[in-house]
C-alpha cells in the first residue's frame, strides 16, 4: 500500500491540517517517504456513498458496465455504490449478485454493493431468494424492485418480515401503478399545456403512506427511494415522529430541476419519478435540511443513445448523476445556506452508509482512508462527451456547476488524482 501526506487540506471545510494516509487508514506518526499531495484550498470529505446506482451489467453493457460506472463514481467522489437489481438477468439470485460484486472487486475503483430484487424477475408475484442473497459473498442487505413498486401489500409485508431477520432493508420505488398508467411527466399545469399524461403526486404519496404503516406494524426497516413531492415529505415527517423505522433519499435532480424543463420536449429531462414543481423542490430541500429525508442518492440511470435520443413518449426515463451529484448538492443546499460541508457529508456519506449497512466513514485516525478532496472554488461545465459513463444523458450539459472533485482515495489508494481517474 502507498503512503500519502495530504498537506493543508480542510476537513469538512474547517481549519487546514495535514492528513497522513498509510496502510489503508488515516494514520499519525512519521511521514518519511510519503508521497506528498498539496491540498491547500481543498476540502476533505469522507468518501461518498450512493444508495441508488444503475450499472446495467449484466445485460445492458451498451449503456454502462460496472467498470465504466465505477470510474464515473470515483470521479464524482464516491467510494461505495449500491448497484440496483434491474439488470438482465435480474439480480434476484445469489449467483447474479455475486457476479456484480466480483465485477466491482475487479474494477477496484469503488466498493460495489449489489442490491437484491425483492421479487422474482421484478414481477411482484413472489419473493426472490432474499436469504440466499444475504448469505452470499455479496452480503446483500438492501433489497428493491426499483422501477417497479412492490404493489401487493401482502407481498410487501412478507418482504419486510423476511429482511428483519438479518437486519436488511426494503427500498421501495413508491408508485401506485394504477394511477400512473401512460404517465409521461408530473401531473400539473405544464403537463396540461403540453398535452402529456400526468404522473400525480398522490401515486407516490399513497404508496409511502401504505408502506410506513406496514413497516410500523411489522417493526421492520423501510427505505423510500427518490422522494419527489412535498406531500411525501409530510408523510415521512409524520411517520418518523411516530418512531417508524423509515429512511428516505432524494436525488440531486429533484433538488434542482423542475417540470418546466419538459416544455423543451428534450427527453433528457424525462425521469421516473418525474421532475416536479418549484414548490416540491423547496419542500424536498427543507426536508433534507431538517433530516426528514436522510440521504442524497443519485439514481444514476445511463441509457444507450437509441433509448434516449428519440421522441419524448418513446424515450426511457432516467438521468446520469454520479459525476455531478456533489456539485448539484452544493448548488442546491450549500450555496443556499441550508447545509454546510459537514451536513452534506452526513447526507452523502454517513447516512447512506448506515442505511446500506456499511462501516461508518470518517476522517479520524484509524478510520479507513476512503475520502474525497473537493475544490470548493472551482466552477465547471459538464461535457457529455467527456463523461466516464458509456452514456451521455446528463441534464446538466452546458450548465455551470460549483465545486469539483480533485482526488478520491479508496482505503488509501488513489482512484482519482488531479481530477482524472488513475485507471
Amino acid at each position: 500500500m502507498s503512503t500519502w501526506l495530504i498537506k493543508g487540506v480542510a476537513p469538512y471545510g474547517g481549519d487546514p491540517v495535514d492528513l497522513l494516509v498509510a496502510d489503508g487508514v488515516i494514520a499519525e506518526g512519521s511521514a518519511a517517504g510519503a508521497q506528498v499531495l498539496d491540498a491547500a484550498g481543498l476540502v476533505a470529505l469522507p468518501g461518498l456513498v450512493d444508495l441508488h446506482t444503475h450499472l446495467r451489467e449484466p445485460g445492458r453493457e451498451d449503456a454502462e458496465t460496472v467498470q465504466t460506472g465505477s470510474r464515473a463514481a470515483a470521479l464524482g467522489g464516491y467510494t461505495a455504490v449500491h448497484a440496483m437489481a434491474n439488470t438482465d438477468p435480474v439480480a434476484d439470485t445469489a449467483g447474479v449478485v455475486e457476479q456484480v460484486w466480483r465485477l466491482g472487486r475487479e474494477a477496484g475503483l469503488v466498493d460495489v454493493r449489489p442490491v437484491g430484487a425483492v421479487t422474482v424477475g421484478l414481477r411482484g408475484e413472489r419473493l426472490a431468494e432474499l436469504g440466499a442473497m444475504a448469505d452470499s459473498a455479496a452480503r446483500v442487505r438492501v433489497f428493491s424492485d426499483d422501477g417497479m413498486a412492490v404493489h401487493d401489500p401482502q407481498l410487501m409485508r412478507r418482504a419486510l418480515e423476511y429482511v428483519k431477520a438479518f437486519g436488511g432493508v426494503v427500498a421501495q420505488h413508491a408508485e401506485e401503478p394504477r394511477l400512473t398508467e401512460g404517465a409521461q411527466m408530473n401531473e400539473g399545469v405544464v403537463a396540461a399545456r403540453l398535452g402529456l399524461t400526468g404522473w400525480p403526486a398522490a401515486a407516490e404519496e399513497a404508496m409511502i403512506a401504505r408502506d410506513v404503516l406496514l413497516a410500523a406494524h411489522v417493526g421492520s426497516r423501510l427505505h423510500v427511494c427518490h422522494v419527489s413531492t412535498a406531500g411525501s415529505v409530510d408523510i415521512l415527517r409524520w411517520a418518523k415522529a411516530k418512531g417508524t423505522r423509515v429512511t428516505a433519499e432524494v436525488t440531486p435532480h429533484h433538488l434542482l430541476l423542475t417540470d418546466d424543463l419538459a416544455a423543451t420536449y428534450d427527453p433528457v429531462y424525462k425521469v421516473n419519478p418525474p421532475l416536479r414543481t418549484a414548490q416540491d423542490v423547496a419542500a424536498l430541500r427543507a426536508g433534507l435540511a431538517d433530516g426528514t429525508i436522510d440521504a442524497i442518492a443519485t439514481d444514476h440511470a445511463p441509457h444507450a443513445l437509441e433509448d434516449k435520443e428519440t421522441e419524448w413518449g418513446a424515450a426511457r426515463p432516467g438521468m446520469l448523476g454520479l459525476e455531478t451529484a456533489l456539485s448539484v448538492a452544493v448548488l442546491a443546499m450549500r450555496e443556499t445556506g441550508l447545509l454546510d460541508w459537514r451536513g452534506l457529508a452526513e447526507r452523502m456519506s454517513a447516512a447512506p452508509a448506515r442505511i446500506g449497512g456499511l462501516p461508518a466513514p470518517g476522517l479520524v485516525v484509524g478510520a479507513p482512508a476512503s475520502l474525497t478532496l473537493v475544490d470548493p472554488a472551482a466552477r465547471w461545465t459538464p461535457d457529455p462527451a467527456a463523461s466516464a459513463s458509456r452514456s451521455r444523458n446528463t441534464p446538466y450539459a452546458g450548465r455551470e456547476l460549483p465545486a469539483r472533485v480533485v482526488a478520491t482515495f479508496l482505503r488509501g489508494e488513489p482512484t482519482v488524482l488531479d481530477g482524472k481517474a488513475t485507471r
